[in-house]
């Protein structure tokens, strides 16, 4: 390592730097994590005003450009793909507008957006996508599970755009299934494990392809590094793989959408390296986690080194799936400041509440979640769960620190467990706070492993106050 300029610096400043490698190599030196530095004042709830101020949903030019016009044909058949195109351009080109899906059913390829348009899916609208491999080549710069690479066009894509839209109360439908894209979740162990040894080697992405002849499945809808995004109103049914898949962006608005879907890895919405993030009024039932925060994957993620920061989810029930609100396991960049409040989660199939999972291999940090006034009627397995053994387990160089984890007004009816906690002894999972909470029916009692100052406030499991 190249050694610094000491020209300029005082003698004492000379001494630190002398022995700050001194004090390393003896394991004396102790490097500050994310956590170490939180000030829990900066990052309460009295933050989210703050951050819902710098949220400002793109408006678009009263211009409509209807893909009828460009020679869509509602049949549920004709091949829309180029008549999308069409308008889309029209309307970019235009400055900006609607492109207006009618109230019919269109058949088509992968979509993608451009800058100032807002892709309008009218009520009794429904867009059929093609389940055709050929039809999303040729392959564009995405994410697979963290990871980047060269891949399936997402079904609806934006790349580094500004000001899109995804609004109306029509239905997008992937029409996903075990004959076509699910069946992939059985065959896509080795390109799996190709891009993730890619992403370890420091393969340039352009390097990375797959597509066709290989078995990585697309998203269903991806802005990846856009600004001012809305995707408000429409239904999203079956994907091939995760729903809503927001990447690298900021300023996102989602609101009341439906995501149906029970595949294999049928997340609903997942923010992934990205900033200033709104989820209202929003309805999940999906394969696995309803929300998922994530930052990238192991090397990878290290490489591009993004978190995601200051989300807001709020009034969304959620019903089947992994997890209501998670974070992980892709989280190497780290995550922090995420608030969730006034949602509904109720399902025997839905797993937990509030959930975070990574590994030594992962590493990263998660610091400043806070959930309140959460009403879990059922989950499966437990309503807060930590776990640092996810996946891989303690098997990386990459101890990941997870602190200041807030739960208050939060009731459930029946789970597994309350508090699922296990953290490693040498980095344990700090400043868990619960206030106000009460757990009704719990199997099992607590399991606490690897935990730093758990305050239980007024907390009740099984009509018992816990201390």
């Amino acid at each position: 390592m190249k050694s610094p300029n000491t020209k300029n610096l005082k003698s004492a400043e000379i001494n630190v730097i002398r022995i700050l490698p001194v004090l390393f190599c003896l394991g004396l030196l102790v490097l500050p994590t994310a956590c170490a530095t939180t000030s829990v004042e900066a990052t309460g709830w009295g933050q989210v005003p703050e951050i819902l101020s710098r949220i400002e949903a793109p408006q678009f030019p009263d211009k409509d450009f209807v893909i009828t016009d460009f020679g869509a044909v509602g049949d549920g058949q004709t091949d829309c793909t180029e008549a999308f195109k069409q308008a889309i351009a029209a309307a970019n080109e235009a400055g900006g507008g609607r492109v207006v899906v009618p109230a019919e059913t269109f058949y088509t390829g992968a979509i993608h957006l451009k800058s100032n348009v807002n892709l309008y899916v009218s009520e009794g609208a429904v867009v059929n996508f093609s389940t055709d491999p050929n039809d999303y080549m040729p392959v564009v710069y995405t994410r697979f599970e963290g990871v980047e690479v060269m891949n399936f066009s997402p079904l609806i894509y934006a790349y580094e755009q500004e000001n899109i839209a995804i609004t109306g109360k029509g239905i997008l439908d992937g029409r996903a299934s075990n004959e076509n894209w699910w069946a992939r979740k059985s065959t896509q162990g080795r390109d799996v494990g190709q891009s993730r040894e890619m992403g370890e080697a420091g393969v340039p992405v352009e390097e990375r392809v797959f597509g066709l002849g290989k078995h990585l499945r697309p998203n269903m809808i991806q802005p990846y590094r856009c600004k001012n995004i809305l995707i408000e109103g429409v239904t999203f049914k079956n994907s091939p793989m995760w729903h809503i898949h927001l990447v690298l962006s900021e300023n996102i608005t989602v609101r009341n959408v439906k995501v149906i879907g029970h595949g294999p890895n049928n997340d609903g919405c997942n923010p992934e390296s990205c900033k200033d993030v709104l989820i209202e009024g929003c309805y999940f039932d999906t394969g696995d986690d309803c929300i998922a925060i994530k930052s990238g994957r192991n090397n990878d993620g290290r490489r591009v080194n993004v978190p995601s920061e200051n989300i807001i989810v709020r009034d969304c029930e959620m019903k089947d799936g992994h997890g209501g609100v998670v974070i992980g396991s892709e989280m190497t960049g780290g995550a922090r400041n995420v608030f969730a409040e006034n949602c509904i989660m109720d399902s025997p199939n839905l797993d937990r509440a509030l959930r975070i999972k990574t590994n030594s291999v992962r590493g990263g940090f998660v610091e400043n979640v806070y959930m309140r006034n959460v009403t879990v009627g059922q989950v499966a397995e437990a309503v807060l769960k930590i776990n640092f053994f996810y996946g891989e387990g303690d098997t990386g160089e990459f101890t990941p620190t997870v602190c200041n984890i807030n739960m208050e007004n939060v009731t459930s009816e029946k789970s597994r467990y309350a508090l699922l906690i296990n953290g490693y002894e040498r980095s344990p999972i700090t400043d868990v706070t619960l206030k106000n909470c009460t757990f009704n029916n719990v199997e099992r009692e607590n399991k606490l492993v690897g935990i730093k100052n758990l305050v239980l406030d007024n907390v009740k499991i099984n009509g018992e106050v816990q201390k």
